[in-house]
């Protein structure tokens, strides 16, 4: 390109360029981008003179080149497809008229802050510096599946897609099957980020796709918006952080899937509005993550599935699960915040597959863990309570004797109190009405006290029993202490063999 094809402000680019110096053509700091297709020759970029410039622009000894550009109106496609650009490309502010391709090319640094684009084409590209769209504005999908950036990713700010429309499908290598679905407005799937995602306020009109991602850092969502109408707002499985995915006050309509995700530190969900009433609103299953957090979180609204997920802590308080879930084979070592366990055990009975033993012997284990036995066994006997539903009618009525008489063994006390009502009861009836001696010379003195004991427990002995007979109505009390007796007996050892092979 011969320089006296240059307009007036592409003149004045061209000149700054060798010079790593800035152009802003902006009348005004308050103009808006997405005002730009109106601007005049004055504000108006080819985008032919901006390839040219990266690719093979102009020199200056001692100085490192770079395009600084602000408030360009950018015509055509900014076409850098395979290529290598050396020189930093920043495009504050500007509108494109089409979407830039830099689909497999490797640049420096790209920063388009500010600006309005139909979208991004960047497959695979590779980005040694930094990624930096804050506060873009775009209308197409952004395509960097694949992309391998050294330093970080900024979409703080950014608003992609528009609401309520479908986006096209990619052309050419980054093509793939959708099938009917739309493509998503971030597509991050298989990317590799050298140090964080930074997408603090990003509202995103379709889905978000890392799904296979690889982040050095964290990802931060904290208070995004993410709005996907066919029900898969955040698609990211097996994706990888190397600390935190943050996410405090989230407002997802639609699936947020984390199934497979790695994440060491903490998943912070914290008063975040998570909404898919037809399907699942959060999937982490068979996920490993340090601390999930649910502080704040309003009530979830669709199905939770945690089935297979490896936590340390939860972080959650009733109040947020919805009446489906799916935690079968969900492991953690810490419930917090810590709460009776009759308030956790309602959870347990919203799993969709039907009674899961091993989820109770789990919340058993975390109050155990928390040093609140109380609610260990509490857990525990809610757990044997609900198996007995299972059971054929005449298993559940042995269920129902141990239950009432001493909780399977983790109420102990109950058989003492039932021995003590019988002993008052017994103890009362014989002082009023003596039995016979069976041998008049050779019994002991008669004591009620040890009389009843007699019946009522099978292996002691006092010598009462043996030599006194009751008579008439005393007789079947004498017949109902000594079953009673057994019962009791019974029932606590089986209840606390129970008890000592949980521990």
């Amino acid at each position: 390109m011969e320089i006296t094809d240059l307009t007036p402000a592409e003149l004045r680019v061209w000149r700054a360029f060798p010079l790593n110096e800035g152009v802003d053509l902006r009348e005004s700091a308050d103009d808006d981008p997405a005002d730009g297709a109106s601007w005049g020759p004055g504000r108006t970029v080819r985008a032919e003179v901006l390839r040219a410039l990266l690719l093979d622009g102009p020199t200056t000894g001692g100085r490192v080149p770079g395009l600084k550009l602000t408030g360009a109106h950018v015509t055509g496609r900014l076409d850098l497809m395979y290529g290598t650009v050396e020189p930093a490309m920043r495009l504050r502010s500007c509108h494109f008229e089409k979407p830039p391709n830099l689909y497999g090319a490797q640049v420096r640094a790209l920063v388009l802050s500010d600006s309005v684009l139909p979208g991004l084409t960047a497959g695979t590209l590779r980005v040694d510096i930094v990624l930096r769209m804050t506060g873009c504005r775009v209308t197409g999908p952004v395509r960097l599946a694949g992309a391998q950036l050294s330093g970080a990713l900024f979409l703080d700010g950014a608003v992609l897609g528009v609401p309520g429309a479908r986006s096209g499908r990619p052309p050419g290598p980054e093509r793939e099957d959708f099938g009917e679905r739309p493509e998503p407005a971030l597509q991050l799937n298989h990317a590799t980020v050298g140090t964080d995602v930074w997408a603090v306020g990003l509202t995103a009109h379709g889905r978000v796709r890392m799904d296979g991602a690889t982040v050095g850092g964290l990802v931060n969502l904290d208070d995004a918006g993410l709005h996907d109408p066919d029900g898969l707002a955040l698609e990211a499985e097996t994706l990888s952080v190397g600390t935190d995915l943050r996410a405090a006050r989230l407002r997802a309509r639609g699936m947020v899937n984390l199934s497979g995700a790695t994440i060491p530190r903490r998943l912070v969900l914290s008063s975040a509005r998570l909404s898919t009433p037809a399907g699942q609103a959060l999937r982490a299953s068979v996920s490993t993550i340090g601390e999930l957090w649910l502080r704040g979180t309003a009530p979830v609204q669709g199905a939770v599935n945690l089935r297979g997920a490896q936590l340390d802590l939860l972080e959650a308080a009733p109040e947020v699960w919805p009446e489906r879930v799916r935690i079968d084979g969900l492991t953690y070592r810490r419930l917090s915040p810590h709460l009776p366990a009759e308030r956790r055990l309602p959870l347990l009975e919203r799993e969709e597959t039907g009674h899961l033993p091993y989820a109770y012997e789990q919340l058993a284990t975390a109050y155990r863990t928390a040093g609140d036995e109380v609610g260990a066994r509490t857990v525990q006997l809610a757990k044997l309570r609900r198996h007995r539903r299972t059971l054929p009618p005449y298993a559940r009525l042995w269920g129902y004797v141990q239950d009432v008489t001493v909780g399977y063994g983790f109420r102990p006390m109950r058989a003492a109190g039932w021995l003590l009502v019988l002993l008052l009861t017994g103890t009362l009836a014989f002082a009023r009405e003596r039995p016979r001696p069976l041998k008049a010379d050779e019994a002991p003195d008669f004591n009620p006290v040890f009389y009843t004991l007699d019946l009522l427990l099978p292996i002691i002995g006092f010598g009462q029993e043996a030599a006194f007979a009751p008579r008439g109505v005393h007789q079947w009390l004498a017949y109902l202490l000594i079953v009673t007796g057994w019962i009791l007996a019974t029932t606590t050892a089986a209840g606390v063999t129970r008890a000592l092979s949980r521990q």
